[in-house]
């Protein structure tokens, strides 16, 4: 067998986050000869999904500056808490994103027969947070109506604005054909919230539960963007069964998908190296050269990598805890003959917590519950994923909204938190770069839902590799291996 050193490799991909990975997948049957490696010890990059053990080596990691796009990273065991399993019954994933069913990410995993690995669950309800007023109300969880079978049955909206809500949704439904196009071109860069306001008479609480269903994370998501995402999630709503728009994939969400695609990309022949990175690199003629930290020292026609340096935008912070209840209540199903969902989505609106000093949140904060059904937890835990822009004070306005959240949704005695992980993540570049023969993938936005455009440049990559080949082959589409079907039926 010939040394790495030996080989002339058709192309290098380095790291294993979902873009490289689905580049694997759709080289897997390409017949090229393809050397796979990551810096990390495991699968998924800024998608990854980790154990205890996995989480306390990589902030460890993190805290000697090793890890570009993260910083400030620490883990939390408070004291008193029992109830925490051994480290790897746990999934604690980096980019909890959810996937509208309409999304051509699950059409490329269908026409690859990807799809055949990965199991997919049903995500539930989005939910407002509302805060007591000063008329001593009960604080609590207000269910986000977005079909007309919701609106009618909801009572935490007036009749008045039940109308207005069936108004918009039918209107979003079809905003690209005239006359609704005319309507809102003018508005098209402004915020979605002053549109909502002139055109359809919404106040500040409707325009909440619409922008919500955005999952902007600034809560200034422009009508043109706006109109595009809630059109998305109302045609998503019923493809894969009644009652839910979005799925997740058990086990890990995007890191399950990545390490899918690379499991095709070994049995096409590529090989993997994982805890290997790249120390130097030098363009020579046709060919890049690579020296890697295994010591190796390698040759490819092409390297494709990703970009993990920071940019001047708003990066995200985290908080993920390991909580000692299954809140059961937000897991059941809403519609007749749905699924039970595994994940239920919380939104804290701008300005709903505040600070020990009185400072009110900028930004919305995001609680994205996962059931043990999703494969992150035990049986009678749940994982909570809490999001928000990075300030300031967004660490502790998410501590706010952990410690909000379990008293309203754990019943008479708030349940344990068993384990926190916080960290923030820099937004990296967005723009694929091409040299000669070198790719760079932009860094994928660190969005609560998966966006399609993190799979424009992995097709520009596939295209780059296979060369002439490109023109004549079908992109991601494949017929079953053999036997594949039979094995795997169980993934269905």
């Amino acid at each position: 067998m010939e040394s790495l050193s030996d080989a002339l490799w058709d192309v290098v991909i380095s790291g294993t986050g979902l873009q490289q990975s689905l580049l694997a997948l759709a080289l897997s049957r390409s017949g090229k000869k393809i050397l796979h490696i990551d810096p990390n010890e495991f699968y998924g990059g800024t998608e990854a999904a980790l154990s205890l053990q996995d989480a306390e080596s990589w902030v460890a990691r993190i805290s000697d500056g090793s890890r570009g796009l993260f910083r400030s990273a620490s883990i939390t065991r408070p004291e008193g808490a029992s109830g925490l399993s051994p480290s790897r019954a746990y999934s604690l994933a980096l980019a909890p994103q959810l996937i509208h069913a309409r999304s051509a990410l699950l059409s490329q995993l269908v026409s690859s027969r990807a799809y055949r690995q990965v199991e997919f669950l049903a995500v539930g309800s989005f939910y407002i947070f509302n805060q007591p007023q000063e008329s001593a109300q009960e604080s609590g969880l207000a269910r986000i109506p977005s079909t007309r079978e919701e609106v009618f049955s909801t009572t935490a909206v007036s009749a008045k604005d039940k109308r207005l809500l069936m108004k918009f949704l039918k209107f979003v439904l079809d905003y690209e054909s005239s006359p609704q196009l005319e309507t809102w071109q003018a508005y098209a860069d402004s915020p979605l919230v002053g549109f909502l306001n002139r055109e359809f008479k919404m106040g500040p609480e409707l325009q909440t539960y619409v922008v919500t269903l955005t999952l902007s994370l600034d809560g200034k998501i422009s009508t043109r963007d706006g109109l595009a995402v809630i059109r998305r999630h109302l045609s998503s709503m019923g493809v894969y069964g009644p009652g839910f728009a979005a799925i997740y994939p058990k086990w890990g969400g995007l890191s399950e998908i990545a390490q899918v695609s690379c499991r095709a990309g070994a049995v096409g022949g590529a090989v993997y190296m994982l805890g290997t990175g790249i120390e130097t690199m030098e363009t020579a003629g046709d060919e890049v050269k690579l020296q890697l930290t295994s010591g190796d020292a390698i040759r490819t026609r092409m390297l494709v990598r990703s970009d993990d340096s920071p940019s001047s935008r708003t990066g995200i912070s985290r908080l993920v805890a390991v909580v000692g209840s299954p809140f059961t209540s937000l897991f059941e199903a809403v519609v007749e003959g749905a699924p039970r969902p595994a994940v239920a989505l919380i939104a804290f609106p701008a300005g709903s917590l505040s600070t020990a000093a009185g400072e009110a949140s900028e930004y919305p904060v995001y609680l994205s519950a996962h059931s043990s059904e999703t494969g992150e937890c035990p049986f009678g835990q749940s994982v909570l994923y809490l999001t928000t822009l990075a300030t300031a004070n967004s660490k502790e306005l998410l501590e706010r909204a952990l410690e909000a959240f379990t008293h309203v949704a754990g019943g008479a005695e708030a349940p344990q938190i068993l384990f926190r992980l916080q960290y923030e993540q820099l937004a990296g570049t967005d723009v694929t770069s091409v040299e000669g023969s070198i790719v760079t993938f932009p860094t994928p936005s660190p969005s609560l839902a998966f966006n399609d455009s993190v799979l424009e440049p992995v097709r520009e990559a596939w295209t780059k590799v296979m060369g002439e080949a490109a023109a004549e082959a079908q992109y991601m589409v494949f017929e079953d291996r053999e036997g594949a079907v039979d094995d795997d039926d169980v993934y269905e």
